[in-house]
């Protein structure tokens, strides 16, 4: 697998796990403004799917899960000469039609660039298929399991089902979540599965995803990257416990990365794994952990994926002020608009503090942050860390300018980590505004992750020109 394998699936995992798995404005919302590029939803007749699949041939099936599996997927051509995916369920999978297609228009509705779109579905008779777009780099588990050397909450948006079944790779070898991941099958009533080992436990139970439940698919996930295998997580569990976690390794991996990295990673893929919903790592947290594992900066993934580079396209981006300064890492600018903007959502404060301002406690946080912003404005980093940092440890209020504050203390004093993290913080509590994406690029490129930079750069503009509208 080598360590290109781990560098690439930590790192742009990482970053999806962050903006397209975890969260639902992206996918609720369409996503960087790119609706209308995409095609509409369709319904199509099962002679219209036969002729595109030329009738359902063997030699068109790109994923099967096995020889009893409910449904199969084969590749199409359009009329207009789109591919496309179309995946076909046996009868007992849906056996109600109008469940069927509220599903389907539901998940249809969804466009984003993170996500294989699904364009379409039929249903005739017994027949039930979905229409989504095609990539044509397959999935990550064929990449993963048979060419190693290529191994890269509004509930709807909560993905279902995350595997390496469900990770594709577009024309720019780019990866995509796949649409079918945001289905829910029914059957009796109740969600259907054929692959029960792997789900978690609370799934299994009630039928409904959570975003724990995210988080223990993605353990599964980190267990297939480590080990180049599916390995059932009870058996994982087990050899963990027994502190046999080296068996768990790829032995193509060997001498690409240190043993402490190793325990961390197996550590972390525990931690997502755990029986109790509540005991599992917040996203947030997992991604800067995963940060901690990355070392070096991040391969292009067309280069992974052997495509040429001309078929990668960037769209030059029209940067604001606070964009500009982010992407050029540029610490003082960023400083001097810091000083000046602050949050909105920071207003509150006042207010609250206002009505209980005689209890000591709030006395005290009050101060922490009044000698932050003191410190800041003054340019004593090593200070303003300090004080935010007694603001944030008690717990009695949150300022996203505290977090996006010590972001920026952290970045002058080179603790880019730290400031990652408080960037994601930042966006946690006021996901709305898009200092904390600039911020987040600003630390990803310190970080040498220019691919990632990138594209939370773009994620910063659109939000503020969507922001700026309104």
């Amino acid at each position: 697998m080598g360590a290109r394998c781990s560098e690439f699936s930590i790192c742009r995992f990482q970053s999806h796990l962050k903006a397209s798995v975890l969260e639902s404005s992206d996918l609720e919302n369409g996503g960087k403004g790119e609706k209308n590029t995409r095609p509409s939803f369709t319904k199509f007749s099962l002679e219209q799917l036969k002729a595109v699949t030329n009738g359902f041939s063997s030699d068109n099936i790109v994923s099967e899960h096995g020889a009893k599996a409910p449904k199969v997927v084969y590749k199409g051509k359009l009329d207009n000469g789109r591919w496309v995916a179309v995946k076909r369920f046996n009868k007992f999978a849906w056996p109600d039609s109008r469940q069927f297609l509220e599903e389907a228009e539901a998940v249809g509705s969804l466009r984003s660039e993170r996500l294989a779109n699904l364009i379409g579905c039929c249903h005739e008779g017994d027949e039930r298929l979905f229409v989504a777009e095609f990539m044509p780099h397959e999935m990550l588990a064929k990449h993963l399991f048979h060419s190693l050397e290529y191994c890269s909450s509004k509930g709807r948006a909560l993905y279902h089902d995350l595997n390496a079944y469900r990770i594709l790779f577009d024309n720019d070898g780019k990866p995509r979540l796949s649409c079918f991941g945001l289905m829910k099958n029914r059957r009796d009533g109740k969600s259907y599965s054929t692959n029960l080992a792997f789900k978690p436990p609370e799934y299994l139970r009630t039928g409904r995803v959570t975003p724990e439940s995210v988080v223990y698919s993605f353990g599964t996930l980190l267990l297939d990257l480590m080990s180049g295998k599916h390995i059932p997580p009870s058996h994982a569990l087990d050899l963990i416990r027994g502190k046999n976690f080296l068996m768990l390794m790829d032995s193509a991996l060997e001498g690409h990365f240190s043993n402490d990295d190793g325990t961390e990673l197996v550590w972390l893929a525990s931690r997502c794994l755990q029986y109790e919903a509540r005991e599992r790592p917040n996203p947030k947290s997992l991604v800067v952990s995963l940060m901690s594992v990355q070392k070096e900066a991040e391969v292009p993934s067309y280069v992974l994926m052997g495509i040429p580079q001309g078929t990668a396209s960037k769209q030059p981006l029209s940067l604001t002020p606070s964009g500009e300064a982010c992407m050029r890492v540029d610490l003082t600018a960023i400083h001097e608009i810091l000083e000046k903007i602050g949050y909105k959502d920071d207003e509150g404060i006042a207010n609250e503090l206002s009505f209980q301002m005689w209890t000591r406690q709030m006395q005290e946080t009050l101060n922490s942050k009044k000698h932050g912003d003191t410190a800041f404005q003054a340019k004593d980093f090593t200070t303003a860390i300090d004080c935010y940092t007694q603001f944030i440890d008690r717990g009695t209020l949150v300022s996203p300018t505290v977090y996006a504050r010590r972001c920026l203390s952290y970045l002058m004093n080179n603790n880019q980590q730290q400031a990652l993290g408080d960037a994601m913080q930042a966006q946690v509590v006021s996901p709305q505004r898009p200092t904390a994406l600039y911020l987040q690029a600003a630390c990803l490129f310190s970080l040498g992750m220019e691919t990632n930079a990138q594209e939370t750069l773009k994620d910063g503009t659109n939000l503020e020109a969507k922001t700026t509208k309104t």
